[in-house]
């Protein structure tokens, strides 16, 4: 890891796994409103109950968490993940109903706090690029 890259992955890294740790515990009707969220975003998570969903949610951001503040993980392959995860929550912001203004990306006020999401693609793209670019730069 890069130390210009550590402000960035310790900060997103430290809120990422937070949220997860927060979700280790969440069932019944917590559970069902997130998963019925994300089913409307991604049909294919119908498949899951929604506490089953929850604790893989929970899993997956601990483990993206811990990633990006670990110092031995590449920041290509944090950025990656992050850029990921990011999208997943882009795609949730898009195809929610209410969450943005008719015929327009602008948030309404219900989708602020999703469409600020989109950082978090930013964010891991940056990662990636600036690896890449970095390693044909010392070449």
């Amino acid at each position: 890891m890069r130390l210009t890259h550590a402000p960035l992955r310790v900060v997103i890294g430290a809120f990422i796994l937070n949220s997860g740790l927060g979700k280790r515990t969440l069932e019944g009707e917590a559970a069902a409103g997130m998963h019925g969220m994300a089913v409307g975003a991604i049909p294919q998570l119908g498949e899951l109950e929604p506490d089953r969903f929850a604790k893989l949610l929970s899993r997956a951001e601990i483990a993206l968490g811990a990633a990006l503040l670990a110092p031995f993980v590449p920041s290509a392959l944090a950025g990656l993940g992050l850029a990921g995860f990011g999208a997943g929550l882009v795609q949730l912001y898009l195809k929610t109903p209410g969450l943005r203004e008719p015929n327009s990306l602008r948030p309404t006020q219900a989708g602020i706090p999703i469409a600020k999401d989109s950082w978090l693609v930013a964010a891991g793209l940056t990662l990636v690029l600036d690896s890449f670019t970095h390693r044909r730069r010392r070449r």
